[in-house]
């Protein structure tokens, strides 16, 4: 598995082949990704362990969030707005469609807007 390094944890990529891709993903307790959207990617989150925050919604002036713990899942469609973080150290299991780059940055703690 390829470990990447990112500002708020890491991620393994466990499987990227053209029908999916499967990512394991650690979010540190206090730290967040992007708020963000992707164009065509589609991906259901399954938290292993810890407490993760979701941040959602289609309008970034109203958005929902809903608290998993382990066992729970969350899918989002392309185009929901969204956003992880870490309410304690966690562990969840990304699948998604396989586009890698798709994402769309509204909002960062490290200054990674854009595409």
């Amino acid at each position: 598995m390829d470990e990447i390094k990112k500002p708020w944890g890491c991620e393994e990529l466990i499987e990227v082949n053209e029908k999916y891709m499967l990512k394991r993903l650690t979010m540190l307790k206090g730290s967040r990704c992007s708020l963000q959207y992707h164009e065509y990617k589609i991906e259901t989150v399954y938290v292993l362990s810890g407490s993760l925050k979701i941040t959602f919604g289609h309008d970034i002036t109203s958005l929902d969030s809903k608290i998993l713990v382990s066992g729970d899942s969350f899918t989002i469609p392309s185009g929901l707005i969204h956003r992880m973080e870490g309410l304690s150290t966690s562990i969840y299991l990304e699948a998604s469609t396989p586009e890698l780059d798709d994402v769309i940055r509204l909002q960062d703690d490290f200054n990674r807007l854009g595409k």
